[in-house]
């Protein structure tokens, strides 16, 4: 009785087994020819997430946008919106403190730090 218990048990095994086999490589390319034919395939790199939708108008936002450009309010090309630091120091002046440090040792050489 018991034996006849581990041959069924391990013949449910090979069933089951079978039932999850993977496709050969011809079923594959076979289903990958019709889909292909079917167009169902996305070409090239495609996202999956919908496409954002505006809830404006083209006019309206180009109106925006003119309207901004007039203000100077846009940023262009790389540019902060942080205004640029001015020295208060002629360069004359700069480049001797920096000729001192360097004399001093005050500037480390190097990536190494002290």
């Amino acid at each position: 009785m018991f034996k006849k218990i581990i041959i069924a048990a391990a013949l449910s095994q090979l069933l089951v087994v079978g039932a999850f086999a993977q496709a050969t490589r011809a079923e594959v390319k076979a289903e990958a020819a019709a889909a292909e034919k079917a167009g169902t395939l996305p070409k090239g790199d495609v996202s999956t997430a919908p496409a954002a939708k505006s809830t404006k108008a083209r006019a309206d936002v180009k109106a925006e946008a003119a309207a901004a450009e007039k203000a100077g309010t846009t940023v262009k090309g790389d540019a902060s919106t942080a205004p640029a630091a001015k020295s208060t120091k002629a360069r004359a002046d700069v480049k001797k403190e920096a000729a001192a440090a360097n004399k001093a040792g005050d500037i480390p050489k190097g990536e190494g730090t002290k």
